[in-house]
């Protein structure tokens, strides 16, 4: 089937859109005039939409194809330029989930298009396998590149109906695994040093950008309270504290393990949640509600600890045994260990400058 103008909007990041927006033979200067105007707007619309939206995403604007196609690749630009890692895999996952809620709604035949573009083995065709219809079926290699990120144990594959080397998929499944791949496709986009290209004008909007969201990545504005020891961490928790620090992705079992550790040794669930902001996925009242049912405050009441140490190493967020967890069964107990011998070389150094 051949995609139309309407999909080259709903998807600009395809490649029959980028030939729509070469056929204009625009150049970045040319976004300076007045008349490209709506162009640039729209484009910072784009990102401002990514960085404001919970969960983030990008509106998809109906009957407005020209411009929703062109928009793309300068908000693209604006993205890169910024220099900013958190507003660009921000902007990345929220054309990705603007692209997911529009797939949940295509037919076959559609889907099936974008997937190959992507060069998915993958074949249409209803198939019934005990209760359930599967309409796809797709090569194993390329669901495993597309759930690496998935934590939850129904996209283990394992747990999947798989054939001949196809895992069979439902239409919300192959939209889902399509998200992934669009995010990453758009990420890697985002590697342009773009500021460089970009005139004065241009760049003075991506500045304006780049400074209303800086207080979302500024490192080191988070400190532990008083009774908080982080040099104390085991080597598990530091790596998970510095990747939730950095906004980087952590999974199911890593932000469980570093939640519970850190309301555990007194750290209060609202200077967790600020740990979690520069995440691309934060979503504020989702992260609070986990926090706060991981405490003991919501759901259950119970008060989650964080798993043992056999059970990190068997989901792989052990990085490796060092002295201060060795011979330890858990990283609630490597921190007051490590804590106590702090205290003491304290004491001990404190005692011998009264000397």
């Amino acid at each position: 089937m051949a995609l139309t103008t309407i999909d080259y909007a709903k998807y600009p990041f395809i490649l029959g859109a980028a030939e729509e927006v070469k056929k204009l033979d625009l150049k970045i200067e040319d976004f300076t005039n007045p008349e490209f105007e709506p162009v640039l707007d729209r484009a910072e619309s784009r990102v401002k939409e990514a960085l404001e939206s919970n969960p983030p995403t990008v509106e998809y604007r109906l009957h407005q194809d020209p411009i929703e196609i062109s928009s793309f690749p300068v908000a693209v630009m604006l993205a890169a330029a910024s220099t900013n890692d958190y507003i660009k895999r921000r902007y990345a996952l929220a054309e990705a989930k603007r692209a997911y809620g529009l797939l949940k709604t295509e037919d076959t035949e559609k889907i099936m298009k974008i997937a190959t573009i992507f060069n998915w083995h993958i074949r249409a065709g209803p198939k019934k396998i005990g209760d359930r219809i599967f309409d796809f079926a797709l090569r194993f290699t390329d669901f495993l590149k597309n759930t690496g990120n998935f934590h939850e144990t129904e996209w283990k594959l394992v747990n999947r109906v798989m054939l001949n080397g196809e895992v069979y998929l439902t239409p919300h499944d192959a939209a889902r695994l399509l998200q992934e791949e669009i995010r990453r496709h758009i990420e890697k986009k985002l590697e342009l040093d773009a500021r460089p290209l970009l005139p004065s004008s241009i760049l003075e909007r991506v500045d304006r950008l780049t400074e209303t969201y800086a207080g979302r990545l500024e490192e080191g504005r988070f400190e532990f309270s008083k009774e908080v020891v982080n040099e104390a961490f085991p080597p598990c928790i530091q790596q998970l504290y510095d990747a939730a620090k950095s906004g980087s992705h952590l999974s199911h079992v890593g932000r469980f393990t570093l939640t519970s550790f850190l309301l555990r040794i007194g750290m209060e669930p609202n200077d967790v949640v600020e740990l979690f902001r520069t995440s691309s996925d934060f979503n504020e009242r989702m992260t609070r509600y986990q926090i706060e049912h991981i405490a003991g405050k919501k759901g259950s009441r119970t008060e989650y600890k964080p798993p043992k140490c056999a059970t990190l190493r068997t989901h792989g967020v052990c990085p490796g045994i060092d002295a201060s967890c060795r011979k330890v069964g858990s990283p609630l107990y490597s921190y007051a260990r490590t804590t106590r011998t702090l205290k003491k070389e304290a004491e001990a150094s404190g005692s011998k400058g009264q000397e």
